[in-house]
């Protein structure tokens, strides 16, 4: 074999290589997306079950806002359903008490001007 065989076979065996990578990448980033969507599905199922209409559709308005925060509270509620600490669906009051608990009171801002 010359030198410019051996080299097309390590090109050739570099691309399949390279190829057989990517495949892998894809795949594991389909099965990523796939198992995301059903959890995203499974948490709205029982967020359904949790909330009445009123105090989803908060939620709701509360992830386009804020969807970290939104997913924080998804997860405490769905905590305190499993652990049988709600008995019954919550109402948007039940909710605001809630949020008014995970958000914590804020501070106060105040500047004032000195005049000289």
């Amino acid at each position: 074999m010359s030198p410019d065989d051996l080299d097309e076979i390590r090109q050739r065996r570099l691309r399949e290589l390279m190829q057989s990578q990517y495949q892998q990448q894809a795949q594991a980033q389909t099965q990523r997306s796939m198992q995301e969507q059903q959890l995203a599905s499974q948490i709205k199922i029982i967020i359904g079950q949790i909330l009445e209409p009123d105090a989803r559709q908060r939620l709701a308005n509360i992830r386009v806002a804020n969807p970290e925060f939104a997913r924080q509270v998804e997860i405490l509620l769905i905590q305190l359903y499993q652990a049988g600490q709600l008995p019954k669906q919550l109402s948007d009051e039940e909710l605001k008490k809630i949020l008014e608990r995970l958000r914590g009171k804020k501070k106060e801002t105040t500047i004032t001007r000195e005049e000289k």
